[in-house]
C-alpha cells in the first residue's frame, strides 16, 4: 500500500440521469421513474464506514432536493459534500449563462440542506474543456467554488480533453483550481485510471497497477470516481437504448461492489479537499 492518500469520489445521480440514456429517457419523465439513488448511496456510505474511508460526494441538486436526509448523513459521517450541478446537463451544451444558473442553484440547495460550505464541483460527463468552455473555471470562482474536478485528459467519444495537463493546475488566473481525473502515460498517450466504466470493464489489476504507478513513480495522489448505480445490478433496464449505451452502463455491475471493497483495502483514501488541499488553496498555482 502506498503511503500517499488518493481521493475517493462519488458522483451522486440516479440510473436514469446518465448521459448514455438521454436519447431514450426524457427529463420530463424523471419524476415518474423509480428512484434508487438514496438506497444505493446509503449502501456506499456503509461500505465506506466499514473501510474507515472518508470521500467526496459530488451530488446533484436535484437529488438533494428530494433526499435531504441522505445529504445530512453524508455530512454527519465526515464526508465532503460537493456539487455535481443541479440537473445533470452538459456544460458544453448549455452555455455560460445557464451554467452559472445551474451551479448557483445546486450550491444553494446543497449548502442549505447539508449546513456546510460547498467548494467543489464536478461537471456532468466531464463536459468542461479549454476548447469548448474556456469561461467555466472563472464562473465557478465567481459563484463561490474553489476547485473543479471536471477535466478528463483522455480521448473519448463522449468526453475528454487529451491536451489538458494531467496534474492539478489553474486553467486561468481568475478561476478555480482544476484537479483532473487520473491517467497513466502509455504508448504515447494518456489512458484512464480513475474508475467509472473502465473500472468495471477492465481487469482489476490494471487499475491497481496504474494507480500504484501514479503514486510511486510519479509521486502523485490519484482521483477515483464511481456512481451509486454502479453497485446496483438489479436496477431497471432503459428501454430503447442502443447496444453501446447498454453495454457501457450495465457491464460489470455484478462485480462492482466486490472490486470496490478490494480497492478500498489496497490503497489509502481521503476527501478531495483534504488530499488536494495545497493545490486548492494556492491561487498562485501555475496557469495552464
Amino acid at each position: 500500500m502506498s503511503s500517499l492518500r488518493n481521493a475517493m469520489s462519488v458522483d451522486v445521480e440516479d440510473w436514469f440521469q446518465v448521459q448514455a440514456f438521454t436519447s431514450v429517457i426524457s427529463r420530463d419523465s424523471w419524476e415518474a421513474r423509480e428512484r434508487r439513488v438514496e438506497t444505493n448511496t446509503h449502501r456506499v456510505l456503509d461500505l465506506f464506514a466499514a473501510a474507515d474511508v472518508c470521500a467526496t460526494f459530488f451530488t446533484l441538486g436535484w437529488v438533494a432536493e428530494r433526499h435531504p436526509a441522505l445529504i445530512r448523513r453524508i455530512v454527519a459521517e465526515g464526508h465532503e459534500l460537493a456539487s455535481h450541478g443541479h440537473g445533470h446537463e452538459q456544460v458544453n451544451a448549455i452555455g455560460e449563462a445557464a451554467f452559472r444558473a445551474d451551479i448557483r442553484r445546486a450550491r444553494a440547495i446543497l449548502q442549505d440542506t447539508g449546513g456546510v460550505p460547498v467548494i467543489g464541483y464536478r461537471a456532468p460527463t466531464f463536459s468542461i474543456s479549454a476548447r469548448h468552455t474556456p469561461w467555466a473555471h472563472a464562473v465557478l470562482a465567481e459563484e463561490g467554488y474553489r476547485y473543479s474536478s471536471s477535466v478528463f485528459p483522455v480521448r473519448h467519444d463522449l468526453y475528454g480533453d487529451p491536451d489538458a495537463p494531467r496534474r492539478p493546475h489553474r486553467p486561468r488566473p481568475d478561476g478555480v483550481a482544476e484537479i483532473p481525473m487520473t491517467t497513466v502515460r502509455a504508448f504515447g498517450r494518456s489512458l484512464p485510471c480513475a474508475g467509472g466504466g473502465w473500472f468495471r470493464l477492465l481487469p482489476y489489476g490494471l487499475t491497481r497497477s496504474g494507480l500504484r504507478r501514479v503514486n510511486t513513480t510519479e509521486g502523485q495522489p490519484g482521483v477515483f470516481y464511481f456512481h451509486p448505480w454502479e453497485i446496483d445490478p438489479a436496477q431497471p433496464r432503459a428501454e430503447g437504448a442502443g447496444r453501446l449505451s447498454r453495454f457501457r452502463h450495465y457491464v460489470g455491475l455484478r462485480e462492482m461492489e466486490a472490486r470496490l471493497v478490494r480497492l478500498l483495502r489496497d490503497f489509502r483514501w481521503g476527501r478531495m479537499d483534504e488530499v488536494f488541499g495545497a493545490a486548492i488553496g494556492a491561487p498562485h498555482l501555475e496557469a495552464a
